[in-house]
Protein backbone atom coordinates (compact mmCIF):
# COMPACT_ATOMS: atom_id res chain seq x y z
CA UNK A 1 0.00 0.00 0.00
CA UNK A 2 1.18 3.47 -0.88
CA UNK A 3 0.23 6.68 1.66
CA UNK A 4 0.91 9.71 1.15
CA UNK A 5 1.52 12.34 4.15
CA UNK A 6 1.03 15.56 3.11
CA UNK A 7 2.59 17.88 6.08
CA UNK A 8 4.32 14.24 6.96
CA UNK A 9 7.50 16.11 8.05
CA UNK A 10 5.36 17.88 11.02
CA UNK A 11 4.26 17.36 14.66
CA UNK A 12 0.88 15.17 13.78
CA UNK A 13 2.37 13.82 10.70
CA UNK A 14 5.72 12.87 11.63
CA UNK A 15 3.90 10.64 14.19
CA UNK A 16 1.41 9.08 12.34
CA UNK A 17 4.39 8.22 9.79
CA UNK A 18 6.43 6.87 12.98
CA UNK A 19 3.82 4.35 13.95
CA UNK A 20 3.05 3.69 10.30
CA UNK A 21 7.08 2.51 9.99
CA UNK A 22 5.93 0.58 13.42
CA UNK A 23 3.11 -1.04 12.56
CA UNK A 24 2.34 -1.23 8.78
CA UNK A 25 6.01 -2.63 7.72
CA UNK A 26 4.30 -3.43 4.15
CA UNK A 27 2.98 -0.03 3.03
CA UNK A 28 5.45 3.12 1.48
CA UNK A 29 5.12 6.09 2.96
CA UNK A 30 5.69 9.04 0.89
CA UNK A 31 6.07 12.50 2.62
CA UNK A 32 4.98 15.87 1.13
CA UNK A 33 5.81 18.93 3.05
CA UNK A 34 6.77 22.29 2.50
CA UNK A 35 9.06 22.77 5.32
CA UNK A 36 7.31 25.94 6.67
CA UNK A 37 6.03 24.59 10.27
CA UNK A 38 7.63 21.32 9.37
CA UNK A 39 11.59 20.32 10.13
CA UNK A 40 13.94 18.03 7.70
CA UNK A 41 15.10 16.02 11.04
CA UNK A 42 11.03 14.61 11.57
CA UNK A 43 12.07 12.94 8.46
CA UNK A 44 11.11 8.87 9.32
CA UNK A 45 13.81 7.33 8.18
CA UNK A 46 13.11 5.06 4.77
CA UNK A 47 9.87 7.11 3.60
CA UNK A 48 10.02 8.70 0.69
CA UNK A 49 9.88 12.45 0.92
CA UNK A 50 9.78 15.52 -1.61
CA UNK A 51 9.84 19.42 -0.53
CA UNK A 52 6.47 20.66 -2.20
CA UNK A 53 3.37 22.77 -1.62
CA UNK A 54 0.09 21.68 -1.61
CA UNK A 55 -0.42 25.38 -2.93
CA UNK A 56 1.05 24.56 -5.82
CA UNK A 57 -1.07 22.51 -8.14
CA UNK A 58 0.91 21.79 -10.82
CA UNK A 59 3.50 20.52 -8.81
CA UNK A 60 0.96 18.09 -7.02
CA UNK A 61 -0.19 16.90 -10.29
CA UNK A 62 3.62 15.86 -11.34
CA UNK A 63 3.57 13.81 -8.31
CA UNK A 64 0.24 11.99 -8.59
CA UNK A 65 1.56 11.24 -11.92
CA UNK A 66 5.01 9.61 -10.96
CA UNK A 67 3.25 7.11 -7.79
CA UNK A 68 -0.49 5.65 -7.77
CA UNK A 69 -1.68 6.40 -4.28
CA UNK A 70 -3.83 3.95 -2.13
CA UNK A 71 -4.67 6.72 0.37
CA UNK A 72 -3.93 9.98 1.05
CA UNK A 73 -3.50 11.91 4.76
CA UNK A 74 -3.66 16.05 4.63
CA UNK A 75 -1.89 17.25 8.16
CA UNK A 76 -0.75 20.30 6.22
CA UNK A 77 -2.43 23.55 7.89
CA UNK A 78 -1.79 26.78 9.13
CA UNK A 79 -3.25 26.43 13.21
CA UNK A 80 -2.92 29.53 15.20
CA UNK A 81 -6.30 30.67 16.16
CA UNK A 82 -4.96 34.45 17.26
CA UNK A 83 -2.53 34.69 13.81
CA UNK A 84 -5.71 33.93 11.79
CA UNK A 85 -7.46 36.53 13.00
CA UNK A 86 -4.75 38.78 11.54
CA UNK A 87 -3.89 36.75 8.50
CA UNK A 88 -7.20 35.81 7.53
CA UNK A 89 -6.08 35.54 3.32
CA UNK A 90 -3.22 33.27 4.31
CA UNK A 91 -5.16 31.21 6.07
CA UNK A 92 -7.97 30.54 3.56
CA UNK A 93 -5.09 30.35 1.04
CA UNK A 94 -3.03 27.15 2.66
CA UNK A 95 -6.30 25.80 4.52
CA UNK A 96 -8.67 25.81 1.54
CA UNK A 97 -6.59 25.98 -1.20
CA UNK A 98 -4.48 23.45 -0.49
CA UNK A 99 -7.57 21.09 0.54
CA UNK A 100 -9.11 22.00 -3.12
CA UNK A 101 -5.55 21.24 -5.00
CA UNK A 102 -5.78 17.78 -3.39
CA UNK A 103 -9.03 16.96 -3.86
CA UNK A 104 -8.93 18.35 -7.45
CA UNK A 105 -5.38 15.75 -8.48
CA UNK A 106 -7.22 12.37 -6.48
CA UNK A 107 -10.40 12.97 -8.25
CA UNK A 108 -7.63 13.49 -11.99
CA UNK A 109 -5.81 10.67 -10.70
CA UNK A 110 -8.60 7.85 -9.32
CA UNK A 111 -7.42 8.29 -5.76
CA UNK A 112 -10.22 7.02 -3.95
CA UNK A 113 -9.06 7.79 0.05
CA UNK A 114 -9.05 10.70 2.10
CA UNK A 115 -8.25 11.71 5.49
CA UNK A 116 -8.43 15.03 6.59
CA UNK A 117 -6.75 16.93 9.76
CA UNK A 118 -9.74 19.55 10.61
CA UNK A 119 -10.41 20.76 14.55
CA UNK A 120 -12.60 21.39 17.00
CA UNK A 121 -12.39 25.20 16.15
CA UNK A 122 -15.23 24.55 14.00
CA UNK A 123 -17.68 24.26 16.79
CA UNK A 124 -17.18 27.81 17.92
CA UNK A 125 -18.82 28.04 21.47
CA UNK A 126 -20.46 24.91 21.87
CA UNK A 127 -24.09 24.87 22.80
CA UNK A 128 -23.89 21.74 24.52
CA UNK A 129 -20.58 20.17 26.82
CA UNK A 130 -19.05 17.34 25.54
CA UNK A 131 -18.83 17.77 21.67
CA UNK A 132 -20.96 15.29 19.48
CA UNK A 133 -19.96 15.56 15.69
CA UNK A 134 -23.36 16.73 15.06
CA UNK A 135 -23.23 20.00 17.05
CA UNK A 136 -23.79 23.29 15.17
CA UNK A 137 -20.94 24.32 13.35
CA UNK A 138 -20.04 28.19 13.95
CA UNK A 139 -16.29 29.29 13.99
CA UNK A 140 -15.47 32.32 15.58
CA UNK A 141 -11.91 32.68 14.16
CA UNK A 142 -10.92 32.11 10.54
CA UNK A 143 -8.80 29.58 11.17
CA UNK A 144 -11.64 27.49 12.04
CA UNK A 145 -13.74 29.04 9.22
CA UNK A 146 -10.83 27.83 6.78
CA UNK A 147 -11.43 24.36 8.47
CA UNK A 148 -14.97 24.25 7.96
CA UNK A 149 -15.06 25.42 4.33
CA UNK A 150 -12.02 22.30 3.47
CA UNK A 151 -14.99 19.89 5.20
CA UNK A 152 -17.71 21.22 3.17
CA UNK A 153 -15.66 20.91 0.28
CA UNK A 154 -14.91 17.34 0.93
CA UNK A 155 -18.33 15.95 1.51
CA UNK A 156 -19.18 17.47 -1.85
CA UNK A 157 -16.13 15.63 -3.24
CA UNK A 158 -17.35 12.57 -2.03
CA UNK A 159 -20.59 12.97 -3.36
CA UNK A 160 -19.84 13.80 -6.72
CA UNK A 161 -16.72 11.76 -7.28
CA UNK A 162 -16.69 9.02 -4.91
CA UNK A 163 -13.68 9.96 -3.39
CA UNK A 164 -13.87 8.14 0.20
CA UNK A 165 -12.51 10.53 3.32
CA UNK A 166 -12.30 10.18 7.05
CA UNK A 167 -12.52 13.99 8.75
CA UNK A 168 -10.63 13.77 12.10
CA UNK A 169 -11.62 17.16 14.60
CA UNK A 170 -8.59 17.44 17.15
CA UNK A 171 -8.98 19.22 20.41
CA UNK A 172 -5.47 19.46 22.04
CA UNK A 173 -2.95 17.41 21.05
CA UNK A 174 0.51 17.22 22.89
CA UNK A 175 2.92 15.03 23.75
CA UNK A 176 5.62 12.64 21.90
CA UNK A 177 6.65 9.71 20.49
CA UNK A 178 8.14 7.35 23.26
CA UNK A 179 11.69 7.33 21.63
CA UNK A 180 11.44 11.55 22.16
CA UNK A 181 12.00 11.61 18.78
CA UNK A 182 8.83 13.34 17.33
CA UNK A 183 7.32 15.88 18.97
CA UNK A 184 6.25 19.45 18.61
CA UNK A 185 9.48 20.80 16.90
CA UNK A 186 8.64 24.30 16.91
CA UNK A 187 10.06 27.30 19.39
CA UNK A 188 7.82 29.59 21.62
CA UNK A 189 4.96 27.29 20.53
CA UNK A 190 1.54 28.36 21.59
CA UNK A 191 0.01 25.12 22.38
CA UNK A 192 -0.58 24.98 26.37
CA UNK A 193 1.79 21.97 27.25
CA UNK A 194 5.02 22.91 24.81
CA UNK A 195 4.49 26.39 25.94
CA UNK A 196 4.64 25.20 29.55
CA UNK A 197 7.86 23.28 29.36
CA UNK A 198 9.33 26.10 27.00
CA UNK A 199 8.87 28.72 29.72
CA UNK A 200 10.32 26.29 32.25
CA UNK A 201 13.82 25.33 30.12
CA UNK A 202 14.19 28.83 29.21
CA UNK A 203 13.39 29.55 32.63
CA UNK A 204 11.26 32.55 31.35
CA UNK A 205 7.57 33.78 32.82
CA UNK A 206 4.49 31.64 31.37
CA UNK A 207 1.71 34.06 30.56
CA UNK A 208 -1.94 32.79 31.02
CA UNK A 209 -3.93 34.86 28.69
CA UNK A 210 -7.62 35.41 30.37
CA UNK A 211 -8.53 34.20 33.90
CA UNK A 212 -11.90 35.94 33.50
CA UNK A 213 -13.64 33.01 31.79
CA UNK A 214 -17.15 31.25 33.06
CA UNK A 215 -15.22 28.21 34.28
CA UNK A 216 -13.95 26.95 37.72
CA UNK A 217 -11.51 29.16 38.39
CA UNK A 218 -11.63 31.48 35.80
CA UNK A 219 -9.32 29.90 32.71
CA UNK A 220 -10.18 28.09 29.32
CA UNK A 221 -10.86 24.53 29.84
CA UNK A 222 -9.34 22.09 26.82
CA UNK A 223 -9.92 18.43 26.28
CA UNK A 224 -6.51 17.12 25.75
CA UNK A 225 -5.18 13.67 24.03
CA UNK A 226 -1.91 12.33 23.32
CA UNK A 227 -0.31 12.41 20.02
CA UNK A 228 0.05 8.94 19.79
CA UNK A 229 -3.28 8.16 20.47
CA UNK A 230 -4.16 10.22 17.65
CA UNK A 231 -1.92 8.65 15.35
CA UNK A 232 -3.40 5.82 16.07
CA UNK A 233 -6.45 6.84 15.76
CA UNK A 234 -5.21 7.09 11.56
CA UNK A 235 -4.27 3.71 11.10
CA UNK A 236 -7.57 2.24 12.64
CA UNK A 237 -9.48 4.75 10.63
CA UNK A 238 -7.67 3.97 7.24
CA UNK A 239 -7.94 0.31 7.64
CA UNK A 240 -11.92 1.03 8.26
CA UNK A 241 -12.40 3.50 5.18
CA UNK A 242 -10.88 0.61 2.82
CA UNK A 243 -11.76 -2.34 4.68
CA UNK A 244 -15.64 -0.77 4.53
CA UNK A 245 -15.85 1.68 1.57
CA UNK A 246 -17.11 4.18 4.01
CA UNK A 247 -16.55 7.85 5.16
CA UNK A 248 -17.00 9.33 8.27
CA UNK A 249 -16.15 12.28 11.06
CA UNK A 250 -14.94 11.92 14.25
CA UNK A 251 -13.94 14.08 17.14
CA UNK A 252 -10.53 12.74 18.53
CA UNK A 253 -10.21 13.85 22.52
CA UNK A 254 -10.13 12.28 26.00
CA UNK A 255 -13.56 13.21 26.70
CA UNK A 256 -12.54 15.23 29.61
CA UNK A 257 -11.84 18.36 30.30
CA UNK A 258 -8.42 20.30 32.16
CA UNK A 259 -8.23 23.72 32.74
CA UNK A 260 -4.73 25.80 32.10
CA UNK A 261 -4.36 25.88 35.96
CA UNK A 262 -5.00 22.51 36.44
CA UNK A 263 -2.61 21.81 33.69
CA UNK A 264 -0.11 23.95 35.21
CA UNK A 265 -0.38 22.64 37.96
CA UNK A 266 0.13 18.85 37.36
CA UNK A 267 3.03 20.09 35.18
CA UNK A 268 4.43 20.63 38.10
CA UNK A 269 3.43 17.78 40.49
CA UNK A 270 5.26 15.95 37.63
CA UNK A 271 8.57 17.60 36.65
CA UNK A 272 8.88 19.03 40.16
CA UNK A 273 9.94 21.87 38.76
CA UNK A 274 8.45 25.70 39.16
CA UNK A 275 7.60 28.99 37.22
CA UNK A 276 6.10 32.69 37.20
CA UNK A 277 2.86 32.98 36.22
CA UNK A 278 1.68 36.65 34.37
CA UNK A 279 -2.15 36.77 33.90
CA UNK A 280 -2.39 38.62 30.41
CA UNK A 281 -6.08 40.17 28.21
CA UNK A 282 -7.75 37.30 26.47
CA UNK A 283 -6.62 36.27 23.14
CA UNK A 284 -9.70 36.90 20.37
CA UNK A 285 -11.12 34.08 19.11
CA UNK A 286 -10.33 31.72 22.18
CA UNK A 287 -13.52 29.76 23.58
CA UNK A 288 -14.34 29.41 27.30
CA UNK A 289 -14.50 25.35 26.88
CA UNK A 290 -13.88 22.61 24.42
CA UNK A 291 -14.58 19.12 25.68
CA UNK A 292 -15.62 16.09 23.04
CA UNK A 293 -17.39 13.27 23.09
CA UNK A 294 -15.59 10.51 21.83
CA UNK A 295 -17.96 7.52 21.86
CA UNK A 296 -18.26 7.57 17.78
CA UNK A 297 -14.44 6.99 17.58
CA UNK A 298 -14.57 4.16 20.17
CA UNK A 299 -17.95 2.86 18.44
CA UNK A 300 -16.91 2.39 15.04
CA UNK A 301 -13.32 2.46 14.86
CA UNK A 302 -12.31 0.39 17.72
CA UNK A 303 -10.19 3.40 19.42
CA UNK A 304 -9.58 4.64 22.90
CA UNK A 305 -7.07 6.75 23.71
CA UNK A 306 -4.10 4.99 26.55
CA UNK A 307 -2.08 8.30 27.38
CA UNK A 308 -2.85 10.16 30.57
CA UNK A 309 -1.93 14.31 30.81
CA UNK A 310 0.83 13.30 32.82
CA UNK A 311 2.20 11.16 30.00
CA UNK A 312 1.49 14.47 27.76
CA UNK A 313 3.94 16.58 29.37
CA UNK A 314 6.99 14.30 30.27
CA UNK A 315 6.72 13.27 26.68
CA UNK A 316 6.94 16.54 25.54
CA UNK A 317 9.36 17.93 28.29
CA UNK A 318 11.95 14.63 27.34
CA UNK A 319 11.74 15.68 23.34
CA UNK A 320 12.29 19.04 24.00
CA UNK A 321 15.22 18.33 26.34
CA UNK A 322 16.69 16.02 23.77
CA UNK A 323 15.96 18.19 20.71
CA UNK A 324 17.24 21.43 22.62
CA UNK A 325 19.79 22.36 20.03
CA UNK A 326 17.73 21.71 16.75
CA UNK A 327 14.07 23.45 18.58
CA UNK A 328 16.21 26.91 19.83
CA UNK A 329 19.10 26.94 16.92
Amino acid sequence: MKILLIGGAGYIGSNVAWLLKQERKDSQIFILDNFSTGNKLALVPGASWIEADVREYEVLDAIFSAEKFDVVMDFSALTIVSESTEKPLEYYEDNFIGTYNILKVMKKYNVKNFIFSSTAAVYGNPIEIPVKEDASKNPINPYGNSKLCSELLIKDAHKAYGINYIIFRYFNVAGASDNADYGFYRANPTLLIPALNDAIIKKQTFNIYGDDYNTKDGTCIRDYIHVYDLAKAHLLAMDWMINNNASNDFNLGSNSGYSVKEVIEQNRKDLHLDLDIKIQQRRQGDPAILITDNEKAKKILGWKPEKTLRDMISTDYKFRIKHWKNIYK
